[in-house]
């Protein structure tokens, strides 16, 4: 998240210091907040600092915007605090660490059905947003050199999306120069439509992106009909426009969940995939993976060879070291679920999401247009005709400690405005309900309210910077 400088000399600036008074009894003197202090403190006065103010964080269990792990087992806590200190790229001192990432690369791999004829590759990230850059270079990088081999300019690549990627999509198309070709949604339609999405591809093309679970709705979108379009397309015109398919968030649900669903290698146009081990994967953030079909699809001018470290080490990625902790609790998960655990959890979250969907649809001022038929994930929104916004029903179940998200949908349906509830792993059916009758609480108020004439307090976005004039959320601000 960008972070802009505090001012500490404006008048409306916080107060500059710490100096809780339970501290005093350790502290000399207060600490600056914006600053280095110019003596040290003690381990435990610095603890306590931190420890209170970040209670004023919001309760992870009642986080249901997030689609980010939040809860492990106790086990798995033990061996992130055991290798938080271990750099996972450093193969010569921490060889067993660089074995168990081969191994997660090949489990994934080959979970999302990679040819075994195949000399598949692939690597973890810090999460999603990494691995979706690593597969967009890797398809400009291919396109480009198609492109010269066949005597074609190349200067104008394009990438073909639903307008309702993630913002993440937005960022690799800016930075690497791509120009973003969006298939626009509409009511009733809030994911790529394949008959909108083929008069946008052309020789300029690097690939069509895929979405395995909207973050607006949890839908997933029609890979394998995507696939059969695109492949006469390319037979038509002679052209070679592959698919990346982005599974951040389904990639660990629809292998297990909907195991006959062909949106992965099985579709001989996937060429990459890339899937958040932080979200469905059950790890805490931050670990992702990115794998290619074959080692033919990841050009090898983006792969460095670095031996400052012991030994020549193949590496492609944006960030160099990180730590081993998420990998190795990517790998627990994999040991200790298996395929029937991985099973069981997913069915049981759409289960549970079912439940939600039917639960809220069965009241009279919610219209739920995503219930969890893909992901476990329900997207519902006010009833036409409603005297208050989908923004005063998240303000107001805020005050009760849940954290559900109001947002605006993509470009085109823009002034529709949603509710999103992910299901995740910590989250019970007796939660469920009980967010059910608060949604109802909720209702009952902001009706008084309306009866008599009030006004609830306009809704603010509460900024995402520190200090004051921060950017609030945006419309892609969504986790």
């Amino acid at each position: 998240m960008l972070s802009k400088k505090v001012d500490t000399n404006r008048p409306d600036t916080p107060d500059p210091d710490l100096a809780p008074l339970h501290a005093s009894r350790a502290l000399n003197s207060p600490v600056p907040r914006y600053q280095l202090a110019d003596d040290e403190m003690s381990p435990r006065a610095a603890y306590q600092l931190i420890h209170d103010e970040l209670a004023l964080d919001g309760n992870p269990l009642l986080n249901l915007a997030s689609f980010v792990t939040t809860w492990m087992e106790p086990e798995a806590d033990k061996l992130l605090a055991e290798t938080l200190s271990k750099n996972s790229v450093d193969e010569d001192e921490y060889p067993q660490t660089v074995e168990i990432q081969r191994r997660c690369v090949n489990i994934v791999a080959r979970l999302f059905h990679a040819p075994e004829a195949n000399q598949y590759v692939g690597t973890p990230t810090i999460g999603s947003s990494e691995a979706i850059h690593l597969g967009g270079l890797a398809l400009k990088w291919r396109w480009r050199t198609r492109r010269q081999a066949s005597g074609l300019p190349a200067e104008r690549p394009n990438l073909v999306m639903g307008a309702n990627v993630q913002v993440v999509w937005e960022k690799f198309c800016r930075y690497f120069e791509v120009e973003p070709r969006y298939v626009p949604c509409a009511e009733g339609r809030y994911v790529l439509g394949v008959e909108e999405a083929l008069p946008l591809v052309d020789g300029n093309t690097i690939g069509v992106v895929g979405i395995l679970g909207s973050t607006y709705t949890g839908e997933f979108e029609p890979i394998k009909e995507l696939n059969d379009a695109l492949e006469e397309l390319n037979a038509e015109k002679g052209w070679d426009v592959p698919i990346h398919v982005d599974a951040a968030s389904g990639g660990f649900v629809a292998p297990f969940a909907y195991p006959d669903l062909e949106w992965d290698f099985r579709l001989p146009l996937v060429k990459s995939i890339n899937a958040s081990g932080h979200k469905y994967g059950l790890v805490y953030p931050g670990v992702g993976w990115v794998v290619w079909r074959d080692q033919s699809d990841l050009p090898e001018e983006l792969i460095f060879h670095v031996n400052y470290l012991g030994g020549d080490q193949p590496t492609f990625n944006l960030n160099f070291s990180r730590a081993a902790g998420q990998i190795i609790a990517q790998y627990y998960n994999f040991l200790r679920l298996g395929r029937a655990g991985y099973t069981a959890i997913m069915r049981s979250l759409l289960d549970l999401a079912d439940h939600l969907a039917d639960a809220i649809d069965g009241t009279e001022h919610f219209e739920v247009i995503g219930r969890g038929d893909n992901l476990p994930v329900v997207c519902f929104r006010l009833e036409d005709g409603c005297r208050f916004t989908a923004y005063e029903i998240s303000d107001g179940l805020r005050a009760r400690g849940w954290i559900v998200p109001a947002y605006t949908m993509p470009k085109d349906i823009e002034t529709m405005t949603v509710l999103r509830v992910v299901v995740r792993e910590s989250l019970s059916r007796d939660l469920c309900d009980s967010l059910v009758e608060d949604l109802d609480r909720v209702v009952g108020r902001l009706d008084r309210l309306a009866d008599q004439g009030a006004e609830p307090e306009p809704f603010q976005a509460r900024p995402t910077g520190a200090g004051p004039g921060s950017p609030t959320t945006g419309q892609h601000g969504i986790c």
